[in-house]
């Protein structure tokens, strides 16, 4: 193991949000960062449970191959993902939360990435930024498309819409990759509140400059001044030689990072006048309380107005808490739809009366009301008229017409079909039509007292 990493997190809660729902870990084989969703249902119980969870991985590596420093990213997101969903079925009201996750586990050489979500991972070298991570969002199968640009999906209505994410009940099947380091390298980790609102240029300006204190502070002031509504967490970590950690007093310092919705011990004392950031060591996640007087009331109010405008990450992060009266709303529903299902049922009902078919009953042709379809337990006809055509004096052709019913428009185009077939019928056979057989060769008796008559052969004498 010949690199070491010199690292620096911290994460803000913004200039809007009264809640940080990200967490961050940063430490001597881990760099990690989690961005809660689910607002109301505690994104930030979500994130801080993953980030609990991954920073079991911040232990100093066994000589593992690359694919098991993989499979220890991908098990240990899977325990996360296992104990989010452990504190919903706990608590119901979390139903709902889930977390991004981006991880870099480091062996002293390389890293192994795991990555759920919209968080990034970055790597910056030789004055070149190249992103290592892929937005599981659905801007990002927009721009895979073509349909729409990098810049674009920045202010696209469904920018903030995730596809995958660490909620307990779905596995999110992460992302999974090495990076192969060098001395000198960058890696940068941050949530969507920072990599959102600040394009690449910016990003590699701020990196380019600074030790990972001063990059990781600047990154988070760079983003809420471009107007950032989000929480920001940034870690920024220096691939160092061993050489040069041993000589800076200021890596032998070092301990790990907790931050955000994670940490354990959380400062607020109010910022003084002038002061943009306090200290973020020790602790403190160095996050900025809530600027209340810059949310903008809503329609027709202004600053300090009663409601705030609708934020974009509003329908990603919280769903709507259940009203007081819940079940009220839930019965007249019930009512409206059932009312719906009622009237349909009965227009239904309405046609299938002014439907006729001919068919056959009782082995005579007759009219039914209704449509010629049957479906299981119901009856949609019903017979209407009889008549006398017998279906045995029809012929084959127009006896099976009738069997299989014959579609009419109307009740007087079924009264002239049966007209027709009444017309085609045969006549009926009579005993008197019926032939009788008379045996050969029987002799037949003739009447006594009368001769038989004989031709004359001869004339008179």
């Amino acid at each position: 193991m010949s690199l070491r990493l010199h690292y620096s997190a911290i994460s803000d809660v913004g200039r809007v949000r009264k809640d940080n729902q990200d967490s961050g870990y940063a430490g001597a084989w881990l760099l990690a960062v989690c961005d809660g969703v689910g607002g109301a249902a505690r994104g930030d119980i979500a994130s801080a449970t993953a980030i609990q969870t991954l920073r079991e991985l911040d232990v100093p590596p066994a000589d593992d191959t690359g694919a098991d420093l993989l499979d220890r990213v991908a098990d240990t997101l899977h325990e996360a993902h296992l104990r989010i969903g452990q504190l919903v079925d706990a608590d119901p009201a979390l139903n709902g939360t889930s977390t991004t996750a981006t991880v870099a586990l480091f062996d002293g050489d390389r890293v192994g990435m795991g990555h759920v979500g919209d968080s990034r991972a970055y790597l910056y070298r030789d004055q070149e930024l190249s992103q290592l991570t892929k937005d599981h969002t659905f801007v990002q199968s927009l721009i895979d498309e073509g349909r729409i640009t990098e810049a674009e999906s920045r202010v696209h209505p469904h920018r903030n819409l995730i596809l995958k994410a660490l909620d307990g009940m779905q596995e999110a099947d992460p992302d999974l990759f090495m990076i192969e380091l060098v001395p000198g390298d960058r890696l940068f980790l941050c949530s969507d509140g920072a990599c959102g609102v600040l394009d690449d240029g910016r990003l590699a300006d701020i990196l380019s400059m600074g030790t990972p204190d001063y990059a990781a502070v600047e990154l988070v002031r760079a983003s809420l001044e471009a107007g950032s509504s989000d929480n920001v967490t940034c870690l920024v970590a220096d691939v160092v030689t061993e050489e040069a950690s041993a000589d800076d007093p200021a890596y032998e310092a070092l301990e790990p990072l907790l931050v955000g919705a994670a940490a354990e011990l959380r400062r607020r004392a109010p910022r003084a006048k002038g002061s943009l950031f306090r200290g973020h060591r020790a602790g403190d996640t160095g996050e900025l309380d809530p600027i209340e007087d810059e949310i903008v009331g809503g329609p027709g109010g202004g600053a300090g107005g009663s409601s705030a405008p609708v934020d974009p990450e509003a329908a990603r992060y919280a769903p709507i808490p259940p009203s007081r009266y819940q079940w009220l709303t839930r019965l007249l529903v019930l009512a409206v739809v059932v009312g719906v299902v009622w009237v349909a049922a009965a227009a239904a009902y309405s046609w299938t009366q002014r439907q006729y078919f001919v068919g056959e009953s009782d082995g005579n042709v007759v009219i039914y009301r209704g449509i010629n379809t049957d479906l299981p337990g119901m009856d949609l006809s019903d017979l209407y008229q009889t008549s006398d055509v017998e279906l045995d004096r029809l012929s084959d052709y127009d006896a099976g017409r009738v069997r299989q019913g014959i579609e009419v428009s109307d009740l007087d185009a079924a009264r002239e079909t049966v007209q027709n077939l009444s017309a085609e019928m045969s006549p009926a056979e009579s005993p008197a039509d019926t032939p009788t057989d008379t045996p050969t060769g029987t002799a037949t008796e003739t009447p006594t007292g009368t001769p038989p008559s004989t031709a004359s052969t001869e004339g008179a004498g």
